[in-house]
């Protein structure tokens, strides 16, 4: 049965719905949020999320992936971007993402509180990415079952080709992961891109299995399901100091490393937050979380507090990795086609 309202009922109802509109945010104006690609592990994603909304009180919208899988989402919605801002992951596809446009320039007022290294990465990319952490590469085993096995530990890049080892690596793919394309840079400079990727056809003889997250193996060799997971160093870190066996190693011929890197996804709905999330994630205050998170790299902001459990850099033999030829979209490309071609495609 309809309902007959009263003259100045009705108006008292009309006034109530027009200031629950005006209330509203336009369509696609995005008033009060942010929505953040995330790509360092779910823990870090979760609580610098809730210390920006507590900080500033805009909400995030987070999704977490790994640096490959974010860089072909940004690349994906190129004509209509759904993201603001891409927080972490190996800097290698934030610098290709640049290159390819895909990135707005931003110069933080914070960039004068920043490492040189950190710096650098922003330089170097015009100011379309900047480097909020770094962390070195290197390997971890299980201690408890190479004990057990009789087995030598390993201190070389050399050594994961032992035949006793046969099917008991785990290490990610470079499509999907920054870890493992960092590896795959890494290898290259350090050997020469052919006998890296020689190198790298007799490691696949020891790889039970290519992950899809960089930091996955690191959890399988505390787990016992692999004897040796090739991860940067501060992921197994994370696992030992959670009591796991694990033993950390940085390879005694050299080994690469990452900047960690953040940037604002070009045609951002939400620029301005953006720029807020972005200068706050900048900031010593939210550089702290990391180590309550169990985030062991290195921190870019120089006030931030680095975790005494953190890899040190100055004692690590680390070789001088070109982040600008290696993170160009031509050489990442080529790289990577060519892994597919002669790696990917090898029987198991």
């Amino acid at each position: 049965m309809p309902i007959s309202l009263g003259r100045s009922a009705m108006l008292r109802a009309l006034l109530a719905l027009g200031a629950a509109c005006a209330a509203l945010p336009a369509a696609g104006q995005g008033v009060g949020q942010v929505v953040v690609y995330c790509s360092v592990p779910e823990d870090w994603c979760n609580a610098v999320a809730r210390g920006f909304e507590q900080a500033s009180g805009i909400r995030v919208a987070m999704t977490r992936r790994s640096s490959g899988e974010t860089y072909a989402l940004i690349r994906a919605e190129a004509a209509n971007p759904r993201g603001d801002v891409w927080f972490g992951g190996t800097g290698d596809p934030h610098l290709q993402a640049a290159e390819e446009g895909l990135l707005e320039e931003y110069r933080s007022p914070l960039l004068d509180q920043l490492h040189p290294w950190a710096l650098r990465q922003a330089e170097q990319a015009r100011f379309r990415t900047v480097g909020i952490y770094a962390g070195a590469l290197g390997y971890s085993y299980n201690r408890r079952e190479l004990e057990r096995r009789r087995i030598a530990p390993p201190t070389s890049w050399a050594d994961l080709l032992r035949p006793e080892f046969r099917g008991e690596v785990q290490v990610a793919n470079p499509n999907s992961s920054g870890t493992a394309y960092t590896m795959l840079a890494t290898l290259v400079q350090l050997m020469g891109e052919e006998p890296a990727f020689q190198y790298l056809r007799q490691l696949h003889r020891n790889v039970a299995q290519y992950t899809r997250s960089g930091a996955a193996p690191a959890r399988a060799v505390a787990t016992g399901e692999a004897l040796i997971g090739i991860t940067f160093q501060h992921d197994a870190v994370a696992q030992a100091v959670q009591g796991a066996p694990v033993v950390v190693v940085s390879p005694a011929e050299g080994t690469g490393y990452e900047i960690g890197s953040m940037s604002i996804i070009r045609g951002a709905r939400n620029l301005e937050n953006a720029r807020r999330f972005y200068d706050w994630a900048l900031s010593a205050e939210a550089m702290a979380i990391m180590p309550r998170v169990q985030a062991f790299q290195v921190p870019a902001n120089r006030n931030a507090p680095v975790p005494p459990e953190a890899p040190d850099f100055s004692r690590l033999r680390l070789i001088d990795y070109d982040f600008a030829r290696w993170g160009s979209s031509a050489e990442r490309t080529r790289l990577l086609a060519r892994w597919d071609r002669e790696i990917a495609a090898l029987p198991r």
